[in-house]
């Protein structure tokens, strides 16, 4: 079942009713403020943190489970309703959502009064800029009144949730003609507060939350609202809100609009007031002057599109399938810079609140970002390495205000270092800025501590080498890249976590998936060591990644797959002798990514065990059979229900590991068909099955032996959306950065005739026709560049500013 359609040529999803299966949202901001806004007006906002500087308040795990937001509440007569329809649900007449690449547009229209709210963040501003456009639709006058709300946060937004002895003392607003100012603790050690304004007179206001809603009401039944009058009420110690009343009147097709402003605004230390108690509003003021006019909001807006315009202009298909164009083109990179934005740190139903810029996560978002703004790429890898230990060792997570690592989740999670080399190889064969490496890069945030980022990379190499087990592979630590599998845990105690628990450190639980990794990096590492003028040392490397291939192949290999790991007792994970959890998709993915045992076929072996076992009609499930009962061995993974999250559910994040390896096969058909099964656009006709957003990836769908198969959770801020972008556009349509050039190579099913990609690489661009005459999956003919014939498939640095003509014929 549809519950809207995709609008290409405005590229929007446009949503047709306000009853979606779950609340479908849209990210808003790309530099430092954010919001999130789903399709009935909820969510909130917050500048470059989403823990430490939230704006406004959103209650999680709530009934109902989209509850809070930026609300505008329409009185026409004695009848209360929502642009939006929640939260008072009103039916309207007609509803659509459009949301659109950085902005939404909420449409309704109930007893011929038409609302049209405009919402997004715009360019270089710190606010979100929403603008209610009301017309009289009718042959007679209306009185409106038009009431806004917001609901303000302590900033904090942990502490906002949990310190109520202090919090419910806290509160202190400013009213300032028509702005509202939230300036809780700003009479200590804050220097900034939140400002919430409307571009025309107000009949009244209100900041205290009891005397807007009620004691005993919800957000769908205000007191004010439903009385028809402004309490003028101003909050004191209790929750600050902040709430314009005004009074509309409209002619017979008359319309008006007005124009509201939620911003952040700070001062320095010693500019803090403008009289006693009284908080300097300059910066508020210059803020609020950018958006008082209708032609300014347009012309913010223009820029926006623009922005965006430009942006995806980098990478660009036209093919034979719509579906795979809009997601290539448009959905999924659009998901990559606001997954670049964000990592993990505010997705829609996790708060925010307990999450930090990921190691790990963070340096994976850079495959489907890197191509899109290559020097917010390079600040993201300085920042990710700053955070890194002498010895190689990361914080697993860091926050993005701060840019310091996260205690509250420590290290030991020992994939993490090898991210950071995947990272800079990405941005090196992107951009060829090889002075990266000669940066100077703190360890821990110590600039005392401070060496090349070259050097980082030996440490994150090395790391790898100086944690071996029994077996010659690698240690897994806490965790690797599956956080729920923790063979050195052993955790008995209720509510404890499975990632910060120090039971023990075995110095014996391995990971294959580690040495499937360690080995795929291997040659880009060595080939950076050489061209750094590290001859011997590159040598080093590749005989490391020799003797983990061999480590492998001797203890990693079960006849038919790649053992998943070690635990903590040497006993095996992820093997036909197991009685749940045989067998693994992770080391599967890479290991076979890596070409471990290629002269053996183990990677052809490894990918039809996968397909055997693994693969659903909803993507291919993590681990087979799920495991039944908690396992004190295994951790975290074992305490799922069969078939959710990481024990026997699909989770989308490293489906495209098997994509990529099956592209590695030449199998164009199977790669396509991983690909197809976890695309949202392809989900879009079963959504009261899938139940997220189609527009954009979810990090986990649940697997076949969940009550609920197919039904997908935690869409949005996932690794799932670079690495499909990173399979798709590199592998599957084969436009491959390359260090001296890029590369055409695609593996694609025999029905796919041809397409062209527009690709902008180190200054020029390239417009390349694919041709597959002869319905082959793999392999390029002849290709010509600009009419003159290429040798083999890499095509050169043109790095001149031009458009260049590339055909490229399979065969």
């Amino acid at each position: 079942m549809k519950f809207g359609y995709f609008d290409d040529v405005q590229r929007e999803y446009v949503i047709e009713r306000p009853d979606t299966p779950y609340p479908w949202i849209n990210y808003l901001g790309n530099e430092q403020f954010f919001s999130l806004i789903s399709n009935t007006s909820g969510g909130y906002c917050f500048y470059r943190d989403a823990r430490l500087m939230r704006l406004t308040r959103y209650r999680y795990n709530s009934v109902p489970t989209d509850a809070g937001g930026r609300y505008f509440y329409l009185r026409d007569g004695d009848d209360v309703w929502n642009p939006g329809w929640a939260p008072v649900k009103a039916k309207p007449d007609r509803y659509r959502c459009r949301h659109g690449l950085g902005y939404t547009v909420i449409e309704s229209e109930r007893n011929q009064l038409a609302a049209r709210q405009l919402s997004f963040v715009p360019i270089g501003a710190d606010c979100e800029v929403h603008r209610v456009t009301l017309k009289n639709q009718s042959g007679a006058a209306k009185e409106i009144k038009l009431f806004s709300f917001v609901e303000f946060c302590a900033w904090n937004a942990y502490d906002d949730m949990t310190n109520f002895q202090r919090n419910f003392n806290t509160g202190e607003v400013e009213i300032d003609g028509s702005a509202i100012y939230h300036k809780t603790e700003y009479r200590e050690r804050r220097n900034h507060y939140a400002v919430f304004s409307v571009n025309a007179p107000i009949q009244g206001y209100d900041t205290d939350r009891e005397s807007f809603l009620g004691l005993y009401n919800g957000f769908d039944r205000p007191d004010v609202v439903f009385n028809g009058k402004p309490g003028n009420s101003v909050a004191s110690g209790w929750s600050p809100v902040g709430s314009h009343c005004l009074g509309v009147t409209l002619a017979p097709g008359e319309e008006k609009s007005y124009i509201f402003v939620l911003g952040y605004c700070e001062n320095p230390e010693d500019q803090k007031w403008e009289a006693p108690g009284v908080i300097n509003k300059e910066p508020a003021r210059r803020l609020l002057d950018r958006f008082r006019t209708d032609r300014q909001v347009e012309s913010a807006f223009d820029e926006l599109k623009n922005y965006w315009q430009g942006l995806l202009s980098r990478f660009c298909l036209q093919s034979e399938d719509p579906k795979l164009d809009r997601m290539v083109s448009v959905w999924n990179q659009y998901q990559c810079m606001v997954t670049f934005n964000m990592s993990r740190s505010a997705s829609y139903f996790e708060s925010g609140i307990g999450r930090g810029m990921g190691f790990r996560d963070s340096t994976q978002d850079l495959l489907g970002f890197v191509h899109l703004i290559p020097s917010r790429a390079k600040a993201r890898i300085l920042d990710i390495a700053a955070t890194q230990m002498e010895d190689g060792s990361a914080y697993h997570q860091y926050q993005p205000l701060t840019k310091r690592g996260n205690m509250e989740v420590g290290s030991g999670f020992n994939d993490d270092p090898l991210w950071l080399i995947f990272g800079v190889t990405a941005y090196l064969k992107e951009t060829g800025d090889w002075s990266v490496l000669k940066e100077s890069v703190p360890f821990d945030n110590d600039e005392k501590k401070s060496v090349s980022l070259l050097e980082h990379l030996r440490r994150s190499f090395g790391h790898v080498l100086h944690n071996l087990g029994p077996h010659g592979l690698p240690l897994i630590g806490r965790a690797d890249w599956n956080d729920c599998l923790n063979l050195n845990c052993f955790s008995k105690k209720p509510g404890e976590s499975f990632q910060t628990a120090e039971n023990m450190e075995s110095g014996v639980a391995e990971s294959v998936f580690i040495a499937g990794m360690f080995v795929y990096i291997a040659p880009s590492y060595a080939e950076i060591l050489r061209r750094g003028g590290f001859a011997s040392e590159a040598e080093a490397v590749l005989k490391a990644a020799k003797n983990m291939e061999q480590a492998v192949i001797r203890y990693g290999w079960d006849g038919e797959w790649y053992l998943r790991a070690y635990d903590a007792m040497g006993n095996k994970v992820g093997s036909r002798e197991c009685e749940e959890g045989k067998l693994f998709i992770e080391p599967q993915g890479f290991c076979a990514m890596a070409g471990i045992g290629m002269e053996k076929g183990l990677p052809e072996r490894a990918l039809d065990s996968v397909k055997e076992h693994l693969d659903t009609k909803y993507g291919i499930v993590l681990n087979w059979p799920s495991y039944t009962t908690y396992r004190l061995n295994l951790g975290e993974i074992s305490s799922y229900p069969p078939g959710y999250k990481e024990n026997g559910g699909i989770f989308c994040h490293n489906n495209p590991w098997i994509s990529i390896a099956e592209t590695m096969a030449g199998h164009g058909e199977r790669a396509f068909e991983v690909y197809r099964r976890t695309c949202p656009a392809y989900l879009e006709d079963i959504s009261e099955i899938h139940r997220t957003e189609p527009y954009v990836y979810a990090q986990m769908i649940a697997g076949r032996d969940a009550p609920r198969f197919g039904e997908a959770k935690n869409s949005w801020l996932t690794g799932t959306a670079a690495w499909t972008f990173y399979d798709v556009s590199q592998f599957i349509l084969g436009i491959r950065p390359q260090f001296d050039g890029l590369q055409i190579d695609p593996c694609v099913p025999s029905w796919f005739k041809g397409f062209t990609v527009t690709r902008r690489f180190r200054g020029a661009e390239y417009v390349i026709e694919v041709r597959n005459p002869d319905g082959v999956e793999k392999g390029i003919k002849t290709m010509t560049l600009d009419g003159t014939p290429i040798m083999g498939n890499l095509l050169p640095d043109c790095a001149d500013g031009k458009t260049h003509r590339v055909v490229a014929v399979m065969g």
